[in-house]
């Protein structure tokens, strides 16, 4: 016979778990979105799920913590802001390709300019956080 604990009472009125319900929904999918869209930050937007979802969807959370994907990501981030180098990696490449798709297909106007320099930002703070130590590797 297994114990469980009885549900916590989430925070706040109903009008914010449904909000944060929504934001945790959209975050999702932007994220799902975003592994096959280049320049778009897959890992942010999980993130960003997960928070709105222990504010709103103990079901959602819970199922974001045992994702084989984004269990791990998770994980790490909650365990000291830990960024895996393999995440680092494809951050980096997805942005570099993003880059060399909008200078191949869009004209070279300032926007273009400041969404390469703001993914440049990004990628500098995606390489300034630690990584996992490799007895803790969470990929």
């Amino acid at each position: 016979m297994t114990h469980q604990n009885p549900p916590r009472k989430l925070p706040g009125t109903k009008l914010s778990r449904m909000l944060f319900g929504i934001l945790a929904y959209v975050s999702l999918g932007l994220g799902l979105i975003a592994i096959f869209v280049p320049g778009l930050p897959t890992t942010e937007f999980i993130l960003l799920a997960a928070w709105a979802a222990t504010r709103s969807s103990p079901r959602l959370s819970a199922w974001l913590e045992n994702h084989r994907l984004f269990g791990p990501i998770l994980s790490n981030w909650r365990n000291g802001r830990l960024i895996a180098r393999r995440a680092k990696i494809s951050a980096t490449v997805s942005m570099l390709l993003c880059a060399v798709l909008m200078l191949t297909l869009l004209d070279h106007g300032w926007p273009i300019y400041l969404a390469i320099f703001g993914m440049s930002l990004g990628n500098l703070w995606i390489w300034s956080r630690p990584e996992p130590t490799c007895d803790a590797v969470h990929e």
